[in-house]
Parts: structure tokens; C-alpha cells; sequence
């Protein structure tokens, strides 16, 4: 049942009324920016206009046979804030509804609801199918620790329809992708996905945090589960870790015991903050994507640079694709990676460094999806962890350089990677 909704008639469960009330009637069919706005807030008996922090860690009731009534399931409602608070609750409310799915559960970061994915979804005996670009952390986790505990992993190319469908096994029962990924903002068919995972009675599980629903909704492309690391640009300006599961009602109920059990929760503060990073969501990605676009087309033009890793770029194999599966016009998102040539007294690796040791105004950071514009060598950084084998399988190589595009001035965004670029 969704948090946002009442119990069928018929229900034993009585609801507190700050369950099912919402500042926001969704049935109305609202746009998206107004969804980001209004979405998911109870107003409390104060009349609050702003959505207040509930930093409580516990709740009162009204009597014994209330708390009672509360821990036993027969009245739903807070029972201690690592299972559920208000704040939280607000900025889950309003993630779905920005999704489109049925109900968000969040999480302490967005490797807590890659962690969550895979406990609510996976056992031992299962086999996990993941695309290589990955995240080193997803990698790690899944490698280490998920497979630890009986999980059988494998990984194939994310653009090789082909090899996903030939990579299933009798056990498979998750794919799990990024679409874009991480760090070359490789593109996922997820209409080819989709219709494999249903007639394998798999579930697709699409990391979106690159995108965010303000270019694209994986629910309505045939995705079960939809993974965010908040901490990027639903916040967007690197202030807070934060993740979130999005899905239907009976999904995001198993990933719901697992963080209530495992306290893998949301402090209401981080909450708060996402929520409010959401009311601009859609207007920041929109200017993200505009600069992007123009540095994008920088990179290609520039003779120091080999390849330019962004779906945006025209004769991008996936170019065509992301204008499909992304619903904003020319929106592609604003994390591209560039490979940078070795010189004639540099090799692949030195050159980087020295590219991104000549800024002196962005932000040398593995952190993404900030207003600012960010850049790291995820060789040695982002996915350091790795083998040689596994990062060259991923497409990792010494040369590249991930960037995130931010909110700057993008001529001095240019200007800032021409000094090293130029110094070759």
C-alpha cells in the first residue's frame, strides 16, 4: 500500500490522517515542475507553508493501547524515525510522484539503496546480471560482499542487447544497470531490457541518478525499480549523502523492511534538503544540459582530445536512443568523460593530470550532479579499486577524464579546461 493512500474499506488498519493527506492532489494531473514544487507535504495543525523538520527520533502516543495498535500493525502511522518520518516521508511522497511510481523509499546514500536492492531482491543461489559500467562502488559491493553471501555476479556490455539476453541463467533475478552510467554515460536500451526481464520473470533495476526523472522515467520504460543517489542532482549543490528506491507498492514494501531493519534510513535534515533540491530540479538540469551541449561540442572540436564519451555528441552510438528514452529536448544530461591524447613527453595518465591540474576553477572532486562543475581521473580515483582487466572492461582507460558540468558561466567552463588542453 502506498503511504499516500488509505487501506481498501474492508482494512482492519486504521490511518493516521498525516498518511494519507497531501498538500497536492496528484489525481489532478499536474505538470512535472508543479509536482516538484507541491508534491508529497502535510501541513501540520500550524499551517506551515514551508515543509518543517521533524528532527525527532521518536513519537508519542495516547495511550498504551494506541502505542500498542501503532506496533502491532492494526493503525498505521510513525513508530520511531528509523522506520519512518515525516520529513522523510515528504521527500519520498514527492520522488514518486516525479517518477511516476506508486512509492519511494529512502536511504542514508545511494550505495545504502544499491545495498537495499540487493538484499530485498537477491538470495543466496541467485545470479545477479550487471552492466560493466558501473560505478567502481557498485562493482565493489557486488563483487565483495554480495557475492559473499551466495549471489552468483556477472557482467556484460550495458549497449550489447545481445549479450544480455545470452549472459541469462535459470537464476537469474535481477539486471541491474546505470542508464547513462558511470563514468561514460553509456546509454541502456531499456524498452529491449524491459521486454527481456518480463519474459524471464526478471527484475530490470535502473540506476537513474545521471538522468533524474527530470530527463528520464525508467517506470515508464518497462524498469521495476528505479536507484538514486541523491546526494547528486536531486540535491545539487554537494551538500548531503541521500539515496532512494522507487517502484510499486509491493517492491518498495521489501525495500522498506530492509532499511527499517537494517537502519539503512534518511536523517530528516537530508530529507528536507532533498526535498527542497527537487522544486528546482527540472530548471537545473535544463541548464545543465544547455552547458554541457556547448562544452560537449568544444571537446570534439578540440585536437588534443581523442574520444568525447556523451550521448549528446551526433555520431554518439547511442545518440539516437537517449533522444528517445530522454523526454527533455536536447537533454542528455551533463556528465560526459573525455579521453585526453598522450603527448610527446606525456603518457595517457600524465597528460590527464596535467589537463585537470591546469584548471584553477573547477573542481577537482569525485562528487557529481553538483551546480558546480567537477572533475575527476576515475583510474586512479572512482575506480582505483578495480583490476586493470575490470577497468579495461569498462571502458576506464588512463587517458580519461569524467566531467560534471555545472551551472557556471560556460564560456569560463571552457576557458578553464582550454588551459590544459591547450598546453599539450
Amino acid at each position: 500500500m502506498s503511504q499516500s493512500q488509505t487501506q481498501d474499506d474492508n482494512s482492519q488498519n486504521t490511518l493516521d490522517p498525516n498518511w494519507c493527506s497531501d498538500a497536492l492532489d496528484l489525481g489532478l494531473d499536474y505538470g512535472m515542475q508543479t509536482v516538484a514544487v507541491r508534491a508529497g507535504q502535510h501541513r501540520t495543525d500550524e499551517g506551515e507553508h514551508s515543509e518543517p523538520i521533524f528532527t525527532t527520533s521518536s513519537y508519542v502516543y495516547q495511550s498504551a493501547a494506541d502505542a500498542a495498535a501503532h506496533f502491532n500493525g492494526t493503525k498505521t502511522g510513525n513508530v520511531y524515525s528509523r522506520h519512518t518520518n515525516p520529513s522523510v516521508r515528504t521527500f519520498e511522497r514527492r520522488l514518486a510522484a516525479l517518477e511516476k511510481g506508486e512509492r519511494a523509499v529512502a536511504t542514508a546514500s545511494g550505495m545504502g539503496a544499491i545495498l537495499t536492492m540487493c538484499l530485498a531482491y537477491l538470495k543466496a543461489g541467485d545470479h545477479l546480471l550487471a552492466a560493466n559500467q558501473l560505478f567502481g562502488s557498485s562493482i565493489g559491493l557486488f563483487n565483495n560482499y554480495v557475492a559473499k553471501f551466495g549471489v552468483e555476479v556477472s557482467y556484460v556490455d550495458c549497449f550489447n542487447n545481445e549479450a544480455w539476453a545470452n549472459a541469462i541463467q535459470p537464476n537469474t533475478k535481477v539486471i541491474y544497470c546505470e542508464s547513462p552510467s558511470n563514468p561514460l554515460a553509456q546509454i541502456c536500451d531499456l524498452g529491449y531490457l524491459s521486454q527481456l526481464c518480463k519474459a524471464n520473470d526478471i527484475l530490470l533495476v535502473v540506476d537513474n541518478c545521471f538522468a533524474t526523472p527530470a530527463l528520464q522515467r525508467p517506470l515508464e520504460l518497462g524498469a521495476d525499480v528505479v536507484i538514486h543517489s541523491a546526494t547528486k542532482y536531486l540535491d545539487g549543490q554537494g551538500r548531503v549523502l541521500g539515496g532512494a528506491l522507487v517502484g510499486s507498492d509491493t517492491l518498495m514494501q521489501e525495500a522498506f523492511t530492509v532499511v527499517r531493519s537494517g537502519g539503512i534510513s534518511m536523517s530528516p535534515f537530508n530529507a528536507w534538503v532533498f526535498t527542497k533540491g527537487l522544486e528546482t530540479l527540472k530548471l537545473r538540469m535544463q541548464a545543465h544540459c544547455q552547458n554541457a551541449n556547448q562544452v560537449a561540442e568544444f571537446l570534439v572540436n578540440h585536437p588534443n582530445v581523442s574520444t568525447v564519451h556523451f550521448s549528446g555528441v551526433s555520431d554518439h552510438p547511442a545518440h539516437e536512443l537517449a533522444g528517445r528514452q530522454h523526454h527533455m529536448k536536447d537533454g542528455y544530461g551533463a556528465i560526459m568523460g573525455f579521453e585526453v591524447k598522450p603527448s610527446s613527453n606525456l603518457d595517457e595518465k600524465s597528460a590527464a593530470w596535467h589537463v585537470i591540474d591546469s584548471t584553477r576553477m573547477v573542481s577537482i572532486t569525485n562528487n557529481l550532479g553538483d551546480a558546480k562543475t567537477t572533475m575527476t581521473h576515475p583510474a586512479t580515483t572512482t575506480h582505483f579499486r578495480l583490476t586493470p582487466e575490470a577497468r579495461a572492461e569498462a571502458g576506464v582507460k588512463d587517458g580519461l577524464i569524467r566531467l560534471s558540468v555545472g551551472l557556471e558561466d560556460v564560456d569560463d567552463i571552457i576557458k578553464d579546461l582550454a588551459r590544459g588542453l591547450d598546453s599539450l
